[in-house]
C-alpha cells in the first residue's frame, strides 16, 4: 500500500459535514446495536430456567451461552451483506438498515412465551431472534467503524474513532446498569418471572431514535468509489490478502480478549468466585465504566506511537497477563479486589479496542473498505469472541476450568504474530493523516 493508492474518504453529499455530529449519529447507533445484543447476555441468569427449564445452573447458561454464540456465526453474513450495501450504495443506508434489524429482534426476544407456554418452540424462537441480532451486528461493526474512521480529522482518527468502542462498551454499561436498576426495584423472583423482558423494550424503543439520527449523517463514500467494478466484492478484498489475513490474526485475539473479560466475566465471578449476582453486576458496571473512559485516551495515544506498536503492546501484555489474572479473580475475596484485577486487565485490552476499527479501516481502499472491515472482523469475532462463553463453561462443566485460560492466551500470541508483521499505517495506509 502506497501513498499513490491513497483515496480521497471525505463527505461528498450536500449535508453540512460536521465531525463531531457525524461521530455522534454513528455512536449512536452503535450504543443501541451493542446495548441489545449485551442485555440478553446480562439478563440470561434470569430467563435461562424460562427457556430451558431442566438441569443444573451451569447447564442452563451453557444452552444460554450457545445461543449467544449461534447468534455470532450470523455476524460474517452480516459483514458481507452490510458491507455490499455500505461500499455500494452508501454507509448511511447500511447503518439505517441494521439499526431497524436489530430494533426488531429486540422486540421480539421482549415479546417471547416461555417454555412452559409452547415448550420447545420456545428456545427454537429465542434463536431465531438472536440470529436476526447478530445479522444486525455483523453489520454494524464494519460500516460503523469505517464510517467513523472517515469522517474523523487527520492527525486525531485514533481519537475519534475510539468513540466507536467508547459507545461499544457504553452499550453493555446501559445494559448493566439497567439491571442493576431492575434489581432494585423487582425481587428476584419478578425478574425471573417477567422483569428480564424489560431491558429489550427500551432497546426496541431506543432504537427509534438512533434511526432519526442516522438519517441526518452525511454521506462519505463517493460515486466514484461506490461505481467501482470492485465496490462491495469479495474479489476485491482477495486482492489485499496480507491485510485481510493480518486483521482476521488480530480480531481473534481482541475479540477473545475482550468478551473473556467483559461478557463472560459475570458469570465466571458468579459461578468461580462465588459471588452474589447483584454484585458481579455492580463489579461490572464500575469495570466498565472506567474501561469506557480509557478509549479515547488509549486512542489519542496512537495517534502518537502508531496503530502497529499499539497492537504489540496488545498482544504481549494479554499474552504473558491472561493466566495469572483469570487465576487471581477467579480465587477474589472482595469486590474491590475483583474490580481492580478486572480494570488491570481491561487497561491492556484497550491497547486494541481503542483502536479496532480505525486499524482495519487504514489497511484497506475505499470501494472495499466497510466490506474488509465488518466481513474479516465478523469471521474473527465468531469464530473466538462469541465461543468464548461456551468455550469457559465447557471447561469449568469438564472440571478443566484453568485450560481455557492458556486458550486465551495462545489465541493472544497469535494476535501478537500478527501485530508484528502487520504494516506501520502512518506510510503504508490508505488513510492519511
Amino acid at each position: 500500500m502506497s501513498d499513490s493508492t491513497t483515496l480521497d474518504s471525505k463527505p461528498h453529499d450536500h449535508k453540512i459535514h460536521n465531525p463531531v455530529f457525524s461521530i455522534i449519529g454513528a455512536s449512536s447507533g452503535n450504543l443501541v446495536e451493542w446495548y441489545d445484543f449485551y442485555a440478553y447476555s446480562f439478563t440470561s441468569l434470569y430467563f435461562a430456567a424460562a427457556f430451558f427449564p431442566k438441569g443444573d445452573p451451569t447447564s442452563q447458561l451453557l444452552n444460554t451461552a450457545g445461543i449467544f454464540a449461534v447468534g455470532f456465526f450470523m455476524r460474517p453474513l452480516g459483514g458481507w451483506l452490510f458491507g455490499r450495501i455500505a461500499d455500494k450504495y452508501g454507509r448511511r443506508n447500511s447503518m439505517m438498515i441494521s439499526v431497524l434489524m436489530m430494533c426488531f429482534g429486540s422486540l421480539m426476544v421482549a415479546c417471547l412465551p416461555t417454555y412452559a407456554s409452547i415448550g420447545h418452540f420456545a428456545p427454537l424462537l429465542l434463536l431465531i431472534a438472536r440470529l436476526i441480532q447478530g445479522l444486525s451486528v455483523g453489520g454494524e461493526y464494519g460500516t460503523s467503524a469505517t464510517y467513523m474512521s472517515e469522517v474523523a480529522v487527520a492527525g486525531k482518527r485514533g481519537f475519534y474513532a475510539s468513540f466507536q468502542y467508547v459507545t461499544l462498551i457504553g452499550g453493555q454499561l446501559l445494559a448493566t446498569l439497567v439491571l442493576v436498576v431492575l434489581q432494585q426495584f423487582l425481587s428476584t423472583e419478578e425478574l425471573r418471572e417477567w422483569g428480564w423482558r424489560i431491558p429489550f423494550v427500551i432497546g426496541a424503543a431506543a432504537a427509534v431514535v438512533a434511526l432519526f439520527l442516522r438519517r441526518a449523517l452525511v454521506e462519505t463514500t463517493t460515486e466514484a468509489s461506490r461505481k467501482n467494478a470492485h465496490a462491495g466484492t469479495i474479489k476485491g478484498i482477495l486482492q489485499h490478502p496480507r491485510a485481510l489475513l493480518t486483521v482476521l490474526g488480530y480480531t481473534a485475539g481482541g475479540s477473545l480478549a475482550f468478551y473473556t473479560y467483559t461478557t463472560y466475566m459475570q458469570k465466571y465471578l458468579v459461578n468461580t468466585a462465588h459471588m452474589n449476582a447483584e454484585t458481579a453486576t455492580l463489579v461490572m458496571t464500575a469495570v466498565l465504566f472506567c474501561f469506557m473512559l480509557l478509549q479515547p485516551a488509549f486512542g489519542a495515544l496512537s495517534d502518537r506511537i502508531g496503530r502497529r506498536n499499539m497492537m504489540i503492546c496488545f498482544g504481549i501484555v494479554t499474552m504473558l497477563g491472561t493466566v495469572p489474572l483469570m487465576t487471581a479473580i477467579g480465587q477474589v475475596q472482595t469486590p474491590f479486589a475483583a474490580f481492580a484485577l478486572i480494570l488491570s486487565a481491561l487497561a491492556g485490552v484497550s491497547f486494541y479496542t481503542s483502536i479496532s476499527g480505525i486499524v482495519k479501516a487504514e489497511m484497506f481502499p475505499a470501494e472495499v473498505r466497510a466490506l474488509a472491515v465488518g466481513l474479516s472482523y465478523a469471521i474473527g469475532n465468531a469464530l473466538f469472541g462469541g465461543t468464548a462463553e461456551y468455550v469457559a463453561l465447557l471447561f469449568k462443566a469438564k472440571g478443566h476450568e484453568s485450560a481455557f485460560f492458556w486458550y486465551v492466551a495462545a489465541i493472544c500470541a497469535v494476535a501478537l504474530a500478527a501485530s508484528w508483521i502487520m504494516p506501520d499505517s502512518r506510510r503504508h495506509g490508505y488513510l492519511k493523516d
